[in-house]
């Protein structure tokens, strides 16, 4: 047990910073709206998420420079900029979202503004920057929120009683009509490119060396299946709960706020406080992704004890709390804005992890096996797709 803990980390905190309000919406909203018939795509999504986020784990521990470091070295500094300032825009542009849920939960609960409580957590996320360690602190955070995410949902999950032989229909493939579009977010919000790709950072943070390999990669994997139940667990819970009632979901407190007729205060309370969990460690870990990559893609520091990196991490929270302050919700040219980066990067971002995972000057031993590439191929093409679909469904089709 002390070994397990010792090694937790990295895997962990992709987990949080991936699984944020806007995962929570989307798959509570396809299980009110389509019960259990999505469990396959969580299981997909999630299969080449592990796959792509033990390459990063793989490159991170194997390689000497930072994941933009080796593109810089491939491709030139120009490559290396534009997915550190795209990576940037898009975590800056979500941020506002992950703000709001964390004000949402608690003004939800003691029915006041949401302003104060936007502030707050703000402010709380930024002392953080402050601590002498930041990677540590995160770390510890992270596996805190994590623990309550997985406790909070889970109770939902035993209050609710699915019926068993109803999951079993939601491996069965098909997207029904009318849910193609939050399909492709639930494949997105499972399926991570950027926090595969930052796991490469992560495990640097960490302090591995390729003697821990294996150590590493196996939390990496760990990290994305705790993730996977996460997701599963709020589906079903959907399903279960707000599907037999024809409830829409409209944010990601109308499953909390449901429990209360049903099962009293209590329930309420445990699921505010997992979607708490979700959206502050998504406030903490997509600002410092974004911070990072904008200060490594500019060559002023890869490194959380960095003060450019910091400052960096800073400009995220800040642009976030603004905009939620601003506008009281993520305006929809802000979304559309930040999916139409999202779709140019993402077979981008997955294509260079490919490549440098199959570089024997870089990777040595650690390089891609054939099934590493097969199975890679299978899930860079699903991201190709997507980013086709999505062209076609946002600026193309009448």
């Amino acid at each position: 047990m002390k070994k397990l803990i010792r090694y937790l980390g990295p895997g962990v905190i992709t987990a949080a910073l991936v699984f944020g309000p806007g995962s929570l919406t989307v798959t509570s909203k396809l299980g009110a709206s389509f019960g259990y018939q999505h469990i396959w795509i969580i299981l997909v999504a999630i299969s080449f998420m592990v796959v792509f986020t033990e390459m990063g784990a793989r490159i991170g521990i194997a390689t000497d420079g930072s994941l933009l470091d080796l593109i810089r070295k491939k491709w030139g500094s120009p490559a290396a900029l534009l997915l550190g300032v795209g990576i940037f825009l898009i975590t800056a542009s979500f941020q506002a979202g992950n703000t709001i849920g964390a004000s949402l939960a608690f003004s939800e609960l003691f029915h006041t503004p949401r302003e104060p409580w936007l502030i707050t957590f703000t402010l709380v996320g930024l002392s953080l920057l402050f601590f002498k360690s930041f990677y540590k602190v995160l770390e510890k955070l992270m596996i805190a929120l994590v623990g309550l995410m997985l406790v909070s949902f889970f109770v939902t999950l035993i209050l609710a009683k699915p019926n068993i032989n109803s999951l079993f229909t939601g491996l069965v493939p098909r997207i029904p009509a009318g849910s193609e579009m939050l399909s492709i977010a639930l494949v997105a919000s499972s399926f991570s490119i950027v926090g595969a790709f930052y796991q490469g950072y992560l495990v640097k943070e960490k302090g591995w060396t390729s003697g821990e390999m294996k150590e590493g990669t196996r939390e990496a994997i760990a990290g994305v299946l705790v993730l996977g139940t996460i997701s599963l667990f709020i589906l079903v819970n959907a399903a279960a709960i707000l599907f037999p009632q024809g409830i829409e979901v409209k944010s990601a407190t109308n499953m909390g706020n449901a429990l209360q007729p049903l099962y009293g205060n209590t329930a309420t309370i445990i699921f505010m406080l997992g979607l708490f969990g979700a959206s502050f460690s998504s406030l903490i870990g997509n600002a410092t992704i974004g911070g990072s990559l904008l200060a490594d893609g500019l060559g002023l520091g890869k490194h959380l004890d960095s003060k450019a990196v910091r400052i960096m991490i800073m400009l995220v929270m800040v642009f976030g709390a603004t905009i939620a302050m601003i506008f009281g919700n993520l305006p929809l040219d802000l979304i559309i804005f930040a999916q139409a980066i999202t779709i140019i990067l993402a077979p981008l971002v997955g294509f260079a992890l490919m490549v440098i995972a199959n570089d024997s000057q870089q990777m040595g031993e650690f390089k891609n096996t054939t099934w590493n590439n097969l199975a890679g191929f299978a899930g860079w093409f699903l991201l190709f797709s997507l980013s086709i679909i999505q062209v076609y469904l946002l600026f193309l089709k009448k």
